[in-house]
């Protein structure tokens, strides 16, 4: 709708986990980082936590696009607690027959493959996205899947991948030998209000779109309604060039984001930061503005 408008190439800020638009914060590249680390040096069990919209599932794509040919992965997306044994869906993930087997058949079945992969020189590397799903037992059976690896080699690597709930399950004593298993967590904050901007104009650059086509008063509203998670900065301001499309507006301004969120809380379905009891528009932005001005700079 407004691509042409604003002479891009593509949607700068669709909802869709593209490794393609990756910004490359501190805190994603360090999970970036140790993943390769768990990767290179064969770790058991690597964990990836942070908030609903925080770029994980983001980084297991770019992680998956990335592997070698001596690399086998299976990917479970989205585990449940009420979908059966969780042995079954490991078989589904690397498309071993499942079907009309029990549990000792499977797990036999499964190590074969393992040890066909390592046989092969492969490595085999099963990620699971929204692992806070996961049960405690299923976790344990993860635990004991792991088992099978010999003590030169990691036949089964473990990519777990989960919001916040994922850690409590972990904390819980009766999976404290899981953790001792764990050799890499590392958790995805928000961004800050400088990256927050740096990934607008990020994401806008990808695409070929000016970096000033939000404008800094813009980039500050947008942070402070969207907290620096990056999903709902997406959403913000994919909305936001439609009111700018449609306004013909050549650049995206405070009073744009103002009036999405504005009209996002009044519909009563908003992700987004609660307007201030009698903002207006512009006490907002000015009230934004001198917070930004009177912030610490970033840090070396």
């Amino acid at each position: 709708m407004y691509e042409n408008f604003y002479g891009l190439s593509g949607k700068p800020f669709s909802l869709l986990p593209d490794p393609d638009f990756l910004y490359d914060s501190k805190r994603h590249r360090m999970a970036i980082n140790l993943l390769d680390y768990g990767m290179m040096t064969q770790a058991g069990f690597v964990v990836i936590t942070g908030e609903v919209g925080t770029g994980k599932t983001t980084i297991v794509r770019r992680f998956l696009k990335s592997v070698g040919s001596d690399i086998t992965v299976g990917l479970i997306s989205n585990p449940s607690k009420s979908l059966g044994k969780l042995l079954g869906w490991v078989s589904m993930a690397f498309d071993l027959d499942h079907r009309s087997r029990d549990q000792i058949k499977l797990y036999n079945a499964f190590v074969s493959f393992l040890l066909e992969q390592y046989a092969a020189g492969k490595r085999v590397v099963l990620v699971i996205d929204e692992a806070q799903n996961l049960s405690a037992d299923g976790l344990e059976e993860l635990r004991m899947l792991s088992n099978v690896n010999n003590e030169r080699d990691q036949l089964l690597q473990i990519i777990l991948v989960g919001q916040p709930e994922l850690v409590e399950t972990l904390r819980r004593p009766e999976l404290r030998q899981f953790v001792q298993r764990i050799a890499v967590h590392c958790h995805l904050d928000p961004l800050s209000a400088e990256e927050t901007t740096a990934y607008i104009r990020h994401r806008l650059g990808v695409v070929g779109g000016s970096p000033m086509l939000f404008d800094d008063d813009a980039c500050t509203g947008v942070y402070y309604f969207s907290g620096g998670i990056p999903r709902l900065i997406n959403q913000l301001c994919d909305v936001a060039m439609v009111y700018g499309f449609s306004d013909e507006a050549p650049v995206i301004d405070f009073g744009v984001i103002f009036e999405v969120a504005a009209n996002r809380q009044r519909m009563g379905l908003s992700p987004f930061r609660p307007m201030p009891e009698d903002a207006t528009k512009d006490s907002l932005r000015h009230s934004l503005s001198a917070a930004h001005q009177q912030a610490p700079g970033p840090t070396a």
